[in-house]
């Protein structure tokens, strides 16, 4: 058996054993792409207290649905509740409902009632500061007698001055959400609805939970319609979100691979009017997918839904290595034999694919999980191809078996036609108007790195989010202010004081409340010394307990009675045991428990605006544990950055690619590296003059503007064509392919991927124009 034999026999096997890995995970593992968006976020070595206050805030909510079925009146909403419960009691393996009942009430109560003494709203322990023993009397004489005094928590003699009573009001006030009827009830100006407060089983990033859930809820949205024709439904969950971008990602996945497919069939059946090429092209395409499957599923266990978006792009580049060998097949001799011809291609070959996995591991250096796998993946589906086209084109398709017709001439002969670069005074003068029109449109090109301009919900969820937060008045997971102190003591004693310089904001209408464990909890030191308030001003001898003994006609015996009972009902709430109470669980994402060497807890804000933040997170200016977490702004500070970082890795790339050449290239190097160059600047400056703003997402393509562009200029340098018009045509066959490919991830409606594709599309045009003008002279002509 021949060399040649043997290394195609061995990637034989290999491509064998790719096709058994890819089986097995398909259908006997069953795998299922990821949908988390969170993977396309930088993930930083990072202070480990704020990471987990996020992810406490984030998993808070992920695992939720929030739905409002409203109607004008308040049966309706009842019966599409109804309605919509029953349909999901029949999954219940995938959603538990809270159920709202009298027990449920109670046993929230019963713990606080063991510690009510101490319960008191902040404007209570102010009273009880500048109110006189009168005020106190007359507050339990009305709370006894009147029965529009206000709602009664257990018998008189437990609270007979209201102090439990008003705490617990002042924790409604937390949520305009109230129990009714046996349902949860919220309402505005025009509806009145009831809340169901919906919990997910599984991972809200599984697709398969995704398809179940949404096909759920769709059902429960008939059935309600069904029963209340006019109900209003208000849905709003992280899960919705998901299943809107995996659909999304799953429909650009068919249509970039099928368009690419598609184009590259059509412009190989043009060129060269047989099957048999774009078989071979196909193949090796197919094995790269193959490849990268395989290993970036042993790599990290797991494949992201958005990686296989960007992966049908790769289609667009792959193809590369098979079209250069097929064109310098049909232009060669037919007497050279395709062994003989791969030995002659193959230094280009090689330095093309080490160009273009440079390129394609330039995002590799970014913070993105998300973005490391596209690269490995499209790396490794390069590197794949490469090997398919060395190892088994030369033995499947010999000289004299390929066919051009009358376009591929037309093509070439353009060539003829186009100027090519000399040192001379209309070279200056065009360098001059290049240099002015990247000046300006670079200067125009704007900068921001928001990371809330590179999502794009769908509007009726978005819609819906919005006015369910404003029912709701609920607060945002990913701006709070993270408190940590060395005990849970100290935690919550520097959240009183962040606390009481958020009141005024309130007050001033800055924001509509904050929710805090301190909320429900004080901390001992509070507690001890609304204990010692409370005995001095209303319990000790001659206060207002003593007062209203005389005023009832009771006598001494009653008043100690009395001032026992309420004494036994002042032992201090600790955190530990609030925590362990039914009353805590909307509220245990706050705290996050002991971090490294500190404790801390989060202080969530309601009614934050855009507009007022800047004052808001300044609030807590110099106090001691407290800081203000803004992830968005986070994470956003984290683009720009790597914005910059990216930018001088381009420019260093450009230095290493540039060494690389240069050892086959010398003087030339500069021709085959000029095109990819002058392209970005381009696409850069006309970026400026449609008004975009620079993100990550327009950087990062210039990696892979590099690599292909390169490509494309090693393709006309190289010795080994035998006139220009072989290489203008491989060069001509791979850019039209690209372009497609890259061209329809422009049109995704993912942003990054959108401002990828679209840099892209711009760059490649660019470089496949800019290309022939670098040409050396031919003696065989052009």
């Amino acid at each position: 058996m021949s060399r040649r034999n043997s290394i195609a026999l061995c990637w034989a096997l290999v491509v064998c054993l790719l096709l058994g890995h890819n089986a097995y995970l398909w259908l006997g593992k069953r795998i299922v792409p990821d949908t988390d968006i969170m993977a396309l976020l930088p993930v930083q070595k990072r202070d480990p207290v704020l990471q987990q206050s996020f992810t406490h805030m984030v998993d808070a909510a992920q695992q939720r649905v929030i739905v409002l079925l409203g109607a004008k009146d308040w049966t309706d909403a009842k019966r599409a509740a109804d309605a919509y419960s029953a349909v999901l009691s029949t999954k219940a393996e995938l959603l538990t409902t809270t159920q709202l009942t009298d027990q449920t009430q109670n046993d929230w109560l019963a713990k606080f009632q063991e510690h009510s003494l101490i319960l008191l709203s902040s404007e209570q322990e102010s009273q009880l500061k500048t109110q006189s023993p009168q005020f106190w009397l007359d507050s339990a004489l009305r709370n006894l007698y009147s029965p529009f005094s206000g709602p009664k928590l257990g018998a008189w003699r437990d609270d007979p001055f209201g102090l439990f009573t008003g705490w617990v009001q002042e924790r409604a006030q937390e949520t305009p959400v109230r129990p009714r009827d046996g349902y949860l009830f919220v309402a505005n100006a025009e509806r009145q609805y009831v809340l169901l407060s919906l919990t997910l089983k599984d991972s809200v990033f599984a697709m398969g939970v995704q398809q179940s859930v949404m096909a759920l809820l769709k059902q429960a949205n008939e059935a309600a319609h069904k029963t209340a024709p006019d109900a209003e439904i208000i849905t709003a969950g992280v899960i919705l979100h998901a299943a809107a971008a995996g659909e999304q990602a799953s429909n650009e996945v068919f249509t970039i691979g099928l368009g690419s497919m598609l184009g590259i069939i059509l412009l190989m059946w043009v060129t060269f009017h047989s099957l048999k090429p774009i078989l071979l092209i196909l193949l090796s395409i197919a094995i790269g997918c193959l490849g990268s499957l395989s290993i970036c599923w042993i790599l990290f266990e797991r494949i992201h839904l958005l990686t296989l978006v960007f992966g049908a792009s790769l289609i667009g580049v792959a193809q590369d290595y098979g079209i250069y060998f097929l064109c310098n097949r049909l232009s060669a001799d037919a007497k050279l034999s395709s062994e003989a011809l791969l030995k002659r291609l193959l230094p280009s070959l090689s330095l093309t694919l080490l160009a273009a996995v440079i390129g394609y591991m330039g995002l590799a250096f970014t913070p993105f999980p998300g973005l490391r796998y596209m690269a490995v993946f499209s790396a490794l589906g390069l590197v794949f191809a490469w090997l398919t086209v060395i190892c088994w084109f030369p033995l499947l398709i010999s000289g004299g078996t390929l066919k051009s017709g009358a376009l591929v001439r037309a093509y070439g002969n353009t060539l003829t036609r186009w100027p090519r670069l000399k040192a001379n005074k209309i070279t200056i003068f065009i360098g001059l108007i290049f240099v002015l029109f990247a000046a300006f449109g670079v200067a125009r090109l704007g900068v921001n790195d928001d990371i809330r301009l590179l999502q794009n919900p769908p509007q009726h969820l978005i819609a819906d989010q919005i006015k369910l937060s404003k029912l709701l008045d609920a607060p945002t997971p990913v701006q709070f202010y993270l408190v940590r102190g060395a005990t849970q003591e100290i935690v919550l004693q520097r959240e009183e004081a962040l606390k009481k310089q958020l009141d005024p904001l309130i007050v001033q209408h800055k924001i509509t409340g904050y929710q805090a464990l301190s909320n429900w909890v004080p901390s001992a030191q509070t507690q001890s010394v609304r204990k010692a308030l409370l005995e001095e001003k209303l319990l000790n001898e001659g206060g207002a307990l003593t007062q209203l003994a005389q005023q009832l006609g009771e006598d001494a015996d009653w008043v100690a009675a009395t001032r026992t009972h309420l004494l036994n009902s002042g032992k201090l709430l600790t955190l530990d045991e609030f925590l362990k109470t039914p009353a805590s669980e909307p509220w245990r994402h706050l705290w996050l428990g002991k971090v490294t060497d500190d404790y801390a807890s989060i202080v969530a804000l309601r009614g934050l605006s855009n507009v007022n933040l800047p004052l808001i997170q300044h609030a807590g200016d110099g106090l001691d544990g407290v800081q203000w977490v803004d992830k968005v702004a986070e994470i956003s500070s984290v683009l720009g950055q790597y914005r910059h970082y990216m930018g001088w890795v381009v420019m260093c790339s450009y230095l290493v690619v540039f060494g690389l050449l240069f050892v086959r290239y010398r003087r030339d190097t500069w021709r085959v590296i000029a095109p990819a160059a002058i392209a970005s600047i381009a696409t850069l400056a006309i970026l400026g003059f449609f008004n975009q703003h620079l993100q990550l997402f327009h950087v990062l393509p210039l990696m892979l503007l590099l690599g292909i562009g390169v490509d494309y200029g090693i393709f006309m340098q190289e010795k080994a064509s035998v006139h220009h018009a072989t290489a203008w045509l491989a060069i001509g066959l791979s850019a039209a392919n690209t372009l497609l490919s890259f061209g329809l991830l422009g049109l995704s409606k993912t942003p990054a991927l959108q401002s990828f594709g679209l840099t892209m599309l711009i760059g490649i045009a660019l470089v496949w124009l800019i290309v022939p003008f670098f040409r050396k002279e031919n003696l065989h002509g052009d």
